[in-house]
């Protein structure tokens, strides 16, 4: 019987560990979706370095406190699978967001961003973000504005006296 609760408490502690490593986590329910998509969204999620696990809400709950992210228990209601990040806070809310839109049966509840509980909503929002590399380039284009603009004026300045002078 000890073995049973020894092995319990190292499930808490796995989880969480999980929950305090990772930059963003996801809660979805899963219910109504077939092994094919299950399998089809878990081969999506491990491509882009996200780990997908399904784990009773009662060890997930003790983790949650453990983790001091009681929060989270609100969701833990009925059968829930979690995606851990640890690199790309936006990759499993993004991959699981798409996945939602395309088989209505999953169901985002909530998550954790950066050690901070967040509904569904949020989780949502972080989705329709770009992507880390979208965002950079964005970044690149502003900063490049000002230069370019400055080229611009010099070159318009240039064939002015150009055209004077001729």
């Amino acid at each position: 019987m000890s073995s049973v609760i020894e092995l319990k408490k190292q499930l808490v502690d796995e989880i969480t560990d999980k929950l305090k490593a990772s930059v963003s986590t996801v809660v979805v329910d899963y219910r109504g979706l077939s092994v094919a998509e299950v399998t089809e969204l878990r081969k999506q999620l491990r491509e882009a370095g996200v780990e997908f696990k399904v784990y009773k809400n009662s060890m997930v709950r003790r983790a949650a406190e453990a983790a001091e992210l009681s929060g989270l228990n609100e969701a833990l209601t009925g059968p829930n699978a979690i995606a851990f990040s640890t690199e790309d806070v936006v990759a499993p809310a993004k991959i699981l967001n798409d996945f939602a839109k395309k088989h209505e049966a999953l169901e985002l509840k909530a998550g954790v961003i950066e050690g901070n509980v967040a509904t569904a909503d949020e989780i949502k929002a972080l989705a329709d973000l770009p992507s880390r590399e979208g965002l950079l380039s964005m970044l690149l284009s502003v900063l490049q504005a000002p230069i370019r603009n400055l080229a611009l004026a010099a070159k318009a300045v240039a064939d002015q006296k150009e055209e004077q002078g001729a």
